[in-house]
């Protein structure tokens, strides 16, 4: 299967799914015959398209275990989503937010953006892996309204034990909003288990689908609740009936979703999913897991520091490391001269292989990164 849905070039060794992941071959496949279909067709097809929509939001919820599809929402992007739910929440002055200090900029923006309201951002210290979640219960308050948190952090790769976080915030009467674009399509994700009433997270990650589509889960208690702040033809209760002069949002999820669908987006990540569902999301992880740990036992063998989670239960599929006495920077340009895909943050060089990574590439990555004086 690794040669026939991702025969990547043979001067890789692609270890940035973190940031960006290839495209299988079936995705390829489907974007290519999208294209085909508009250049001599045009929207001729266009209820088979919606079909093929229906289908993307049917995988999501069962990724993700939502309910129902009416639970699902198709946005532009993680930070979109993080936006409707922070301009959509009725604040007051003096409210709260938690946060984490390890957040990437999208969680952490959307919430400052707030602060002109009188809202205040918490920034949890969970540099205590071991104790992550009681900083995070810890800096709640009777002030605080929402609690938001990225399931696994982009830097150190580490998982937070979501069902502990969704409790103690329901217990509070707390909201609880979880960026998970670490996660989905790595780890299995129930919206259930951790009491979730928001999720969110763009496909061209673990999902190894096209930038500019993305989840947005918005439990059903909460449609009615969050305030619109975008309006369109496509978000109302009447799509379709473009005479009627009155109108109201649609009761689903859909009322997120102010204009035109992304039906390129969509025939990509329903494709790219196909594949994931397919494998079955235990084996990735069993898969990335082994992947994971291979690059971490070789690493610290030979002198590396391990600077993201080791702990199986407490990671996903980033490694980040350091050498002693080497410039991270320097390595990093080095490992990508030489075709290793990897990224630069938490101040060591991040690698993040996907299910499908052969154990070559994992070698020759390897290799390239402890030769490298």
């Amino acid at each position: 299967m690794n040669d026939t849905e991702f025969p990547l070039d043979a001067g890789l060794c692609y270890l940035n799914h973190a940031a960006v992941s290839p495209w299988p071959q079936r995705t390829v496949r489907a974007v290519a015959a999208f294209a085909q279909e508009n250049g001599f067709m045009g929207s001729r097809h266009y209820p088979h398209w919606l079909a093929v929509e229906q289908e993307l939001r049917a995988q999501l919820r069962t990724l993700v275990n939502a309910r129902g599809d009416d639970e699902i929402a198709l946005l532009k992007s993680t930070s979109e989503a993080l936006s409707v739910v922070a301009w959509g929440l009725d604040w007051h002055a003096g409210d709260e937010v938690v946060i984490t200090n390890e957040e990437f900029p999208s969680n952490r923006i959307v919430w400052e953006s707030l602060r002109g309201l009188g809202i205040r951002v918490i920034e949890a210290d969970i540099g205590d892996r071991d104790r992550a979640e009681d900083a995070i219960i810890g800096a709640m308050s009777a002030r605080t309204r929402l609690v938001s948190v990225s399931a696994v952090q982009y830097s150190s790769g580490l998982a937070l034990d979501l069902p502990t976080l969704g409790t103690a915030c329901r217990a509070r009467d707390i909201a609880f909003c979880v960026d998970a674009i670490q996660s989905i399509g790595a780890r299995p994700f129930d919206v259930q288990a951790c009491h979730a009433d928001f999720v969110m997270a763009d496909g061209h990650k673990w999902m190894l689908g096209p930038e500019g589509l993305a989840l947005f889960y918005c439990r059903r208690d909460w449609l009615p609740r969050l305030t619109l702040r975008q309006y369109g033809w496509h978000m109302v209760a009447s799509m379709g009936d473009f005479e009627a002069r009155d109108w109201a949002p649609a009761d689903s999820a859909r009322r997120f979703e102010c204009g035109s669908p992304n039906m390129l987006g969509i025939h990509a990540l329903r494709a790219s999913l196909s594949l994931l569902l397919e494998t079955g999301i235990s084996t990735v992880l069993d898969n990335i897991s082994r992947n994971v740990g291979y690059l971490i036992d070789n690493l610290k063998d030979n002198g590396a520091v391990i600077l993201s989670e080791t702990q199986p239960e407490r990671r996903a599929g980033i490694v980040t490391f350091t050498r002693p006495g080497i410039d991270s920077l320097a390595l990093y340009q080095h490992l990508q001269h030489q075709g290793v895909v990897c990224a630069l943050r938490g101040g060591g060089v991040r690698l993040s292989p996907h299910f499908y990574t052969p154990e070559a590439a994992l070698d020759r990555a390897l290799g390239l990164a402890l030769d490298f004086n």
